[in-house]
């Protein structure tokens, strides 16, 4: 007997400056059969867009839900489920260039903390904690902010930040975003 995998949605990643990507994500409190579909939707939808993180408010669905997998798809095990997750402690600093999806073409040097400790729920309601460091810290902490109405350009200075909403209005302008 084989077990078919229901169809997956792939969900149309959202771009700034749509307002639910600058809204705090609605804690989740029911994990059901609903929330398991929600999740392989938006695997489907980063490996689809070729992102590594992907949190729910980037296609449109405010909730706290975010999904790493800085293998891309490389190791199963590399599958990082997120649910209302917190950072619970922070070591260290880098500085390396970030880019996000609902900011394509948009790479800038962001600083972020080293190594990250996260605790959050799975998608059956478990609690876990999640420990990271270099790329996968920073995915976590881009993830999270995510959840918060965070974007990484929100950690630039004044004057990159202008420069980059500048490009992004005249892509607008353009019709090429």
């Amino acid at each position: 007997m084989t077990t078919k995998k229901k169809s997956s949605k792939i969900h149309e990643v959202i771009k700034y400056p749509n307002p639910v990507l600058a809204k705090r994500g609605e804690p989740v409190t029911v994990f059901d059969a609903e929330l398991k579909q929600l999740v392989d939707e938006m695997f489907d939808s980063m490996y689809a867009a070729q992102g590594i993180g992907l949190a729910a408010p980037q296609i449109s669905i405010s909730k706290r839900i975010a999904i790493v997998d800085v293998s891309f798809q490389k190791n199963p095990k590399d599958k990082i489920v997120l649910i209302n997750p917190e950072i619970v402690n922070r070591e260290g600093r880098q500085v390396e260039e970030e880019g996000c999806l609902s900011l394509p073409e948009i790479r800038e040097k962001v600083a972020r903390a080293e190594r990250v400790t996260v605790k959050a729920q799975d998608a059956t309601g478990k609690w876990i904690e999640v420990e990271g460091d270099e790329l996968l810290a920073r995915a976590l902490q881009h993830e999270i902010d995510h959840l918060d109405g965070i974007l990484f350009i929100d950690h630039l200075s004044r004057l990159k930040r202008d420069l980059v909403l500048r490009k992004i209005k005249k892509l607008q302008k353009n019709g090429e975003w």
